[in-house]
């Protein structure tokens, strides 16, 4: 992808002046994210920009749980796990601090996916997390061969009978019930109501069963039956669409008319964190749209930088929007986080759809 030249936004150029980014004041921002979030030349950039030097521990959402467990929040200035894992771990080990909301642009950030983040990151009356890196399933569709696809429960016509595929995984379910105009997320905090609403989702799926070709279980069998035509449509992730397309343009990623479903890496402050100056700094660098879609180029997920996907390659960048028009966007159904039980309640709906004649 392209590497775009940049200036400070207006957000950043306050902050300068400030003194939040000055290299008077500099720190070394310690760094705990995922591989392609902190590329090299985004790390120089902000350097040389701020006088703030950045050292980079490359982890998973399990390892950074992990870690900020051990030290009880210390060691860290900055970590990114998904939001759903924030309030959960935050209730139980105490191992963020609130965010300054004060100290963020939030002019840099696409206002659905701030306002969403927020959200899911909130314990009490603080947040805790704003988002970074983003990406959803939804609906990859041979548009020639299947072009009435639109939504989840479409994967059911009789159009595409034997030639769909979906996994026997929970976005399944999810997007089901939101495409049969249920509320799963909704009922998260009611076990009851939820079980009601899996229960419909089953049979919905025991109804579709016959016209689905395979439950794709790993990606590369998925690409395969797209790229060959036994499958023209099916549930899958953004990414690999627009794989898909750079090789048959009629093939491509759709946002369901029910909303995709979306998961944000997300910026969190460690309690013990001791640079929160570069923190922030960083956060409202790397929102810059055209620092943003550096970040783009070595992640390969978007981010919830306002208008960084006009500076993405112009290939990804056609493909994102028409993807993702504004609505799109607004309609993501972000996952919250899970309460304990109900992956148990899923785990049975999808045995007994396996299982059914």
């Amino acid at each position: 992808m392209k590497k775009q030249s940049f200036k400070l936004s207006t957000g950043a150029i306050a902050l300068v002046l400030l003194g939040g980014v000055s290299s008077a004041s500099a720190d070394t921002l310690r760094l705990l994210t995922w591989g392609g979030y902190a590329p090299e030349d985004v790390v120089a950039k902000f350097e040389a920009e701020t006088g703030h030097k950045v050292e980079v521990t490359k982890s998973n959402n399990e390892e950074m749980i992990a870690k900020l467990r051990a030290t009880g929040g210390g060691g860290f200035d900055l970590a990114q796990p998904s939001q759903d894992r924030v309030a959960g771990p935050q209730e139980e080990f105490g191992i963020y601090k609130p965010m300054d909301l004060s100290k963020i642009d939030k002019a840099l950030f696409i206002p659905s996916m701030l306002e969403a983040t927020w959200g899911n990151t909130t314990v009490g009356d603080d947040v805790y997390g704003v988002p970074h890196v983003w990406g959803t399933s939804g609906l990859v569709v041979d548009t020639k061969m299947a072009p009435m696809v639109k939504d989840y429960t479409d994967l059911c016509s009789e159009d595409v009978a034997g030639k769909v595929s979906y996994r026997l995984k929970r976005p399944t379910l999810i997007g089901f019930a939101f495409a049969m105009g249920l509320d799963p997320f909704a009922a998260y905090g009611d076990e009851a109501a939820y079980t009601d609403i899996m229960s419909q989702v089953e049979a919905k799926l025991v109804e579709c069963k016959p016209g689905v070709k395979t439950y794709w279980g790993g990606g590369d069998e998925l690409m395969g039956l797209l790229r060959s035509g036994e499958v023209v449509a099916s549930m899958a992730w953004d990414t690999g669409g627009w794989k898909l397309n750079a090789d048959n343009p009629d093939i491509t990623f759709v946002a369901p008319a029910a909303g995709a479903l979306g998961w944000v890496d997300t910026f969190v402050l460690p309690a013990k964190g001791k640079s929160d100056d570069a923190a922030y700094a960083w956060i409202n660098f790397v929102m810059q749209p055209e620092v943003a879609a550096m970040i783009t180029a070595a992640a390969g997920n978007f981010t919830a930088s306002q208008g960084a996907d006009a500076f993405a390659a112009d290939d990804l960048k056609a493909r994102y929007q028409a993807s993702f028009p504004a609505e799109a966007i607004d309609n993501i159904k972000w996952y919250p986080p899970v309460p304990a039980g109900l992956e148990a309640i899923e785990g049975g709906v999808l045995d007994r759809v396996k299982a059914a004649n």
